[in-house]
């Protein structure tokens, strides 16, 4: 069942059943809990301020239907959400579990903003503009011409943008989730998290250009394809095939290979064929039949020393000390 609610009853519900705030960390005052109103579901909800700026919030919690809340215009701050479960629509566009959405500043337009009846697991930063324009090392902060478009006056709309999750944004969600730590040192750990995770989505709006014609999600066939990919990659590491002729065999063009390597599986697609020939050879080292040379050739490098190089970059030790650390097993 759809419940309609307005924007204000929403958050007297929350102000009611948090009258006194909960604090997951005694020893920090800006790390609050807020608790789900019971007649919504159940829950909670947990922001902490990391620094002047710089807000981190996880939300985790069940509705009992699926709520629908009107809103109006309001400004905007940056803004990036990842959904690990459940989902939200809003505006007609839906990020669900999986995907995130990455939010400029500016003007978001109000409407229609569903909240799904369904288990939500999300971690969300916000980050002011005069922060984010802090980290150009710039005097007066102005941003490079492919950033520019996440800055904006009230008076404009936002820019947004809803895309894959990739396995490097994964783990650094995992770290954050997981966190041991009170006090000093889960601040550190979770800004760093933050950080970290913006850097990943500011690099991918660097390459994806002024964010004047955001792309859209890839679809599913096309993320299917992109697993095709992959296996025929780590079926063929010693001969793999050009960037042109795996797109061909899978019937994608390149431009959409090479964009959906990055969002799927955060890496382009020939640091994935290293990444795998590296770990191939690391299981050769291991079982302890191939000379360090024999397994140089058979994943894929004519040059012992290319190998090494790779390998020490990859693990931090050239083969032969890698070897020497491994019990092997026959």
């Amino acid at each position: 069942m759809t419940i309609a609610i307005s924007a204000q009853d929403y958050s007297d519900l929350w102000e009611a059943a948090n009258e006194t705030l909960q604090y997951a960390d005694p020893a920090d005052p800006l790390d609050e809990t807020w608790i789900q109103p019971a007649a919504l579901g159940q829950g909670y909800f947990r922001e902490i301020e990391l620094r002047d700026g710089l807000w981190l919030a996880i939300a985790h919690h069940q509705f009992h239907d699926e709520l629908v809340l009107p809103g109006d215009d309001r400004a905007h701050s940056l803004e990036y959400c990842f959904h690990l479960t459940g989902g939200v629509i809003s505006g007609g566009i839906p990020t669900l579990a999986g995907q995130y959405g990455f939010y400029g500043s500016g003007m978001a337009p109000g409407g229609r903003y569903e909240l799904l009846g369904q288990a939500h697991l999300s971690v969300t930063v916000h980050i002011s503009p005069e922060l984010f324009r802090s980290f150009t090392g710039n005097p007066d902060g102005e941003l490079p011409q492919a950033l520019q478009h996440l800055i904006r006056p009230d008076s404009q709309t936002y820019y947004h943008h809803i895309g894959t999750t990739t396995p490097a944004m994964q783990a650094v969600l995992h770290q954050i989730l997981a966190c041991p730590y009170g006090g000093i040192s889960k601040r550190l750990h979770w800004e760093s998290g933050a950080l970290a995770l913006l850097g990943i989505l500011v690099a991918q709006e660097e390459e994806r250009g002024d964010g004047n014609q955001p792309l859209p999600p890839l679809k599913p066939d096309v993320i299917e394809r992109l697993h095709q990919a992959r296996t025929i990659l780590l079926q063929r590491l010693d001969h793999p095939p050009s960037l042109m002729e795996l797109a061909r065999l899978v019937g994608l063009n390149d431009c959409t290979l090479k964009r959906g390597f990055r969002e799927v599986f955060g890496t382009t697609v020939f640091s994935q064929v290293r990444r795998h020939r590296l770990e191939q050879a690391c299981q050769l080292l291991q079982i302890g039949q191939m000379n360090i040379k024999e397994i140089a050739h058979l994943v894929g490098y004519a040059d012992p020393k290319s190998f090494a190089i790779a390998f020490r970059k990859q693990y931090g030790l050239n083969p032969k000390d890698y070897r020497k650390t491994r019990k092997y097993s026959v």
